[in-house]
């Protein structure tokens, strides 16, 4: 028996009354949480295999605009199905060729144009959790208009021109996540030394498997929470630094 590479099985997910609303932007919807007073900052969350609709991102979504950001979730899988806990992983190989975390261009270009023109962003940022950490990492690398970028357990395989960052980028991995292996982060961290001219940070977190960070609170378990919180923390010390 395999085991599930994205699976952070928590038992029952608690419920979440979502404070945003869904708009639609050219072919594609987004959930958007704004927060109460008039802001020209913007962060777009990249959803992970699970979408755009599942719970744990968009609390993260609102979390996020309650430190005082436009933020907004796009379904970058454009209306197709996103990956459910009662798939096979047999298929997993499959789905991931219709489902990119590097054909993400266009969709992260109707959103930027919307945030600028429709909600007066003049700074945006972005964050992603696993399909859109490796989202988040290579939108790095190509879209300029991303003033900085927080992938979260996410990265790019297999190529040379990954560490070529445009602006500044943090990468949070946990120390127990067996889809990436501490040789990658090894790596990830010569190569961005090497080759990166902006500024960039990678941090472990002890004991955490993959998607750990984007837990709702009463998911938690208490010898997590800790981390968890620490994780969310840098993450948008990260992001208030930049935008």
């Amino acid at each position: 028996q395999m085991a599930d590479p994205f699976l952070y099985d928590t038992g029952e997910r608690s419920r979440y009354g979502c404070l945003g609303h869904e708009v639609q932007i050219e072919h594609i919807k987004a959930y958007v949480c704004r927060p109460s007073f008039f802001t020209d900052k913007a962060v777009i969350v990249v959803h992970d295999i699970f979408g755009w609709l599942f719970p744990d991102i968009r609390y993260i979504v609102d979390l996020i605009a309650g430190h005082g950001y436009i933020t907004i979730c796009p379904d970058f899988f454009k209306g197709t199905e996103p990956w459910k806990t009662t798939d096979h992983w047999a298929d997993f190989a499959d789905w991931m060729k219709n489902h990119d975390p590097m054909k993400v261009d266009k969709e992260a270009d109707v959103v930027l144009k919307y945030l600028k023109e429709q909600c007066g962003a003049k700074k945006i940022g972005i964050v992603g959790f696993s399909w859109g950490g490796m989202a988040v990492h290579h939108l790095m690398l190509k879209n300029p208009q991303l003033a900085a970028g927080v992938s979260l357990y996410g990265i790019i395989r297999d190529t040379e021109e990954r560490y070529n960052l445009l602006n500044p980028t943090f990468f949070i991995f946990g120390e127990k996540d067996h889809t990436i292996s501490y040789d990658q982060i090894t790596l990830l961290e010569e190569k961005l030394k090497q080759y990166c001219k902006v500024a960039y940070k990678i941090k472990v977190y002890p004991g955490q498997v993959h998607g750990f960070a984007q837990l709702k609170p009463e998911d938690m378990k208490p010898d997590d929470k800790p981390y968890i919180e620490e994780a969310r923390r840098d993450m948008i010390d990260w992001i208030k630094m930049f935008i």
